[in-house]
């Protein structure tokens, strides 16, 4: 066993990493955006006895007995492996923090030795997601959702408050209506003093024409089958704009971590990296484009979104593949495919000179032929449009190449973790339409098992540049512009008093003299 006492200073010393050194060369601040914190329980029990009282307490104690807040993980592993084939349970997480690495591990759940190793980590200022935070935000009882929210967020403002110089926690916030988001958020931000929120990917709702035939007993086996995505944009079940003006009034930009794990291509019963390669990416991709469609970026074009732990790249391919269909099914080049503008009498023409092998058995009249060699593409139901409807653009307010390029690119930004090599998608300006690079984020996600040991991220990501993949600039635009941009875009304050606004006076000194 390793004993502190061993060390200098009673702490375990270690020689100066090559994130430090990389650090050392830099002339800007580096910000990571998402470091991961684990709460301690007892602590955390006080606040939530606080606003939910011993009943709340106990049953958040009997969730980590048994499922450690993961419902999901504890049917999994009660099930035979027959009953989880017979009932599609996906195979959930597990092994999810790095337990080997103890020291990591403590850092990642005492404020002090975070702020302490900072320096070792490469980073000037962390922005913390509280690991406990996810489960709040999915649940859909509302008292427990409601009373975690409120003493999570509590609890993470009080003990990085002395620490707030270099870290800042993210307050949780849930949106199963707008109206509790906003409440939320409202305290959080007035009364909790916290600067930037994490919002749910996505809200699970019950499909009412299902739920009203099964009883409610049943609406569990269901699963997927009796619920829909609500993605708080395009086909919401509520009106959030209340809650993205509210986030723009106080300056607080939101994030999400939410993943896609037991979607339908992301449910193997046996097999947890079958589920989790690219799964937040695709939640976010989900989220992004509601916004997008749904006109919520068109008409807020002052929101700004972090789409954590998910890349870069898939950010740069959204919005090429935006680019793409715009110009094949855009209003007017739609046209190209309406079965108004189908030349009949041409049609009618090449089959009577080309087609007589497929005409030999009988004379067909040129309403015949259109109908019934197109009729699959062309049958009632498809000619008989709503004019109104087919622009599926239209709430985006898309005129144009470049308005894709301003509903898309100023609004979202795209974590990106340090071994992610698909980074260099986003920064190709050369295949991304108009020479776009989109927003990429530094997010070591340390604290989780992607991160065995919290002192390499920031030098893994400046291996990119060494072997030529990104360069310089693109790290600088990756560890500190693009943060920077994030971050005050709403709120030109939010480094004030910190050691980012420091940094940045002591280096506009330095290049003055």
């Amino acid at each position: 066993m390793t004993s502190l006492k061993s060390f200098p200073n009673g702490g375990l010393h270690k020689k100066e990493s090559r994130s430090a050194a990389v650090k050392a060369e830099l002339d800007y601040p580096v910000i990571d955006t998402d470091i991961h914190t684990n709460e301690f329980g007892p602590l955390l029990e006080q606040y939530i006895e606080q606003y939910g009282g011993t009943k709340i307490v106990d049953e958040f104690r009997q969730h980590l007995k048994s499922s450690g807040l993961n419902q999901l993980a504890a049917q999994w592993y009660n099930l035979t492996p027959q009953e989880r084939r017979d009932r599609r349970i996906h195979r959930p997480a597990f092994w999810a923090l790095p337990a080997k690495n103890t020291y990591d591990l403590a850092t990642a759940s005492l404020p002090g030795l975070l702020y302490e190793r900072l320096e070792e980590l490469g980073t000037d200022y962390a922005v913390l997601y509280p690991n406990i935070s996810l489960f709040p935000q999915n649940t859909g009882r509302e008292d427990l959702r409601r009373t975690l929210t409120r003493a999570i967020n509590h609890y993470h403002a009080d003990i990085y408050r002395p620490y707030a110089d270099r870290i800042t926690p993210v307050a949780t916030i849930p949106l199963h209506t707008p109206e509790e988001g906003i409440e939320e958020v409202e305290f959080a931000v007035k009364t909790l003093g916290l600067k930037t929120i994490l919002i749910p990917g996505a809200i699970r709702r019950p499909i009412k024409a299902i739920a009203d035939k099964y009883p409610p007993e049943h609406h569990r086996e269901l699963g997927g089958h009796a619920q829909w995505l609500d993605f708080f944009g395009l086909d919401s079940e509520y009106d959030y704009d209340p809650f993205w003006a509210k986030v723009i009034e106080l300056g607080v930009n939101p994030s999400t971590h939410s993943g896609s794990q037991g979607w339908n291509a992301r449910s193997s019963i046996s097999n947890y990296m079958f589920n989790h390669v690219g799964h937040f990416a695709d939640a976010s991709e989900a989220l992004a484009k509601s916004l997008f469609f749904g006109g919520v970026t068109n008409r807020f074009p002052q929101l700004r979104i972090a789409l954590l732990e998910g890349g870069a790249a898939w950010g740069a391919n959204v919005f090429t593949h935006l680019v793409d269909r715009y110009q094949k099914r855009g209003r007017e080049a739609l046209q190209n495919y309406n079965p108004a503008n189908l030349d009949k009498e041409l049609i009618f023409q090449l089959f009577q000179q080309y087609g007589k092998d497929l005409t030999k058995d009988r004379e067909f009249t040129q309403d015949e032929i259109v109908e019934l060699a197109f009729g699959v593409g062309f049958g009632r139901r498809f000619q008989e449009q709503n004019p109104n409807e087919i622009d599926d653009f239209a709430l985006a307010g898309i005129e144009s190449v470049q308005d894709i390029h301003d509903r898309w690119v100023p609004n979202f930004y795209f974590g990106n973790e340090a071994d992610d090599r698909t980074l260099v998608h986003a920064f190709n300006s050369k295949a991304n339409p108009l020479g776009t690079k989109v927003n990429a984020l530094y997010s070591s996600d340390s604290g989780h098992w992607d991160v065995p040991d919290i002192t390499e991220p920031l030098a893994e990501t400046w291996d990119l540049v060494k072997e030529g993949a990104i360069t310089e600039a693109d790290f600088k635009a990756l560890v500190f512009d693009n943060p920077y941009r994030f971050y005050t875009a709403n709120n030109p304050d939010f480094f004030k008093g910190t050691a980012v606004e420091e940094k940045l006076k002591k280096l506009a000194v330095k290049a003055a003299s």
